[in-house]
């Protein structure tokens, strides 16, 4: 069996982010004795967010744009050469923007999500998406319905080509399963619950991070990985790096895998998330566990 390699995410980090991912809430040796904090993205996830946000708003924008320019020139000018083809050409390329738009801001909704304890911008900010394809369908859908020089049938095709780009994009815009820093809080305590601190193990292309670097039978976390060790090789790091790395959850066989019992912790006292500093400098004086399980 090929010898597993394991390195630290914060090996990557420049060297202005690695202090302020050691300090991140729940890292490990470095935060004993402190108080425990909410969850805060890593400078990098922070920077990948704000870049992918500005992204998506350029889509909305450009999308709203589009729709102005479907409502002002093409339904005031019918009896132009190819006016459904413009018409329905404008409705999928707004669809196709929303979308894009969507997609990038629930990516960096993921690096760095919103508290729930401030429920209107929680809602705002996660169901934007949707938001914005209402915005930039809604009005267009009613004035096709509402023209006078189109003739019915026209109306019903744009309509309904509308409505349908409408749900899609409303689809792709709602999010269901919305991230907030108490989740990520969560996720932190689960990890420092099970194994003593805040530290998960993932690889580079995966999509969930482990509570081990290695199961219990010797066998390397992910298949990818045991084909070529140094080309894939396992990453340790705090829960926000894990998420900055593009991890969005826990794996779904996160205790089992590693030997762990759900629901039986070695160190319960870290699910509390408001836990005591005196709680987590006893649990870390009791044990101090290896970075690689075997």
């Amino acid at each position: 069996m090929a010898t597993k390699k394991i390195v630290s995410a914060e090996a990557s980090l420049p060297k202005q982010a690695k202090g302020a991912s050691t300090g991140a809430p729940g890292s490990g040796a470095g935060d004993e004795g402190a108080p425990r904090s909410t969850f805060t993205p890593t400078p990098e996830a922070k920077k990948q967010a704000t870049m992918f946000r500005l992204i998506a708003a350029a889509c909305w924008v450009v999308a709203i744009g589009l729709e102005a320019f479907a409502i002002f020139f093409l339904l005031r000018h019918t009896e132009i050469n190819g006016f459904m083809v413009w018409l329905i050409g404008s409705i999928v390329v707004i669809a196709g923007l929303s979308i894009a738009g969507s997609m990038l801001w629930k990516r960096a909704n993921r690096l760095d999500p919103a508290s729930e304890k401030e429920p209107i911008r929680f809602f705002i900010q996660n169901q934007l998406g949707a938001i914005i394809a209402i915005i930039a369908f809604l009005p267009l859908i009613i004035l096709i319905f509402t023209n006078k020089n189109m003739s019915q049938s026209q109306k019903t095709i744009a309509g309904v080509v509308g409505i349908v780009a409408l749900v899609v994009a409303g689809y792709f815009g709602i999010d269901t399963q919305p991230p907030s820093v108490e989740q990520m809080d969560t996720q932190s305590a689960t990890a420092r619950a099970y194994t003593g601190k805040d530290e998960v193990y993932w690889v580079k292309g995966g999509s969930v991070y482990h509570l081990c670097a290695e199961y219990p039978e010797g066998t390397t976390i992910a298949p990818l990985a045991r084909g070529d060790l140094d080309k894939n090789p396992v990453v340790s790091g705090t829960v926000a790096q894990a998420v900055a790395s593009g991890m969005s959850r826990l794996s779904m066989y996160g205790f089992s895998e590693c030997g762990y019992t759900e629901g039986q912790p070695a160190f319960p006292q870290y699910l509390d998330v408001n836990a005591s500093a005196d709680a987590s400098s006893t649990a870390s004086a009791s044990t101090q566990p290896s970075d690689s399980p075997s």
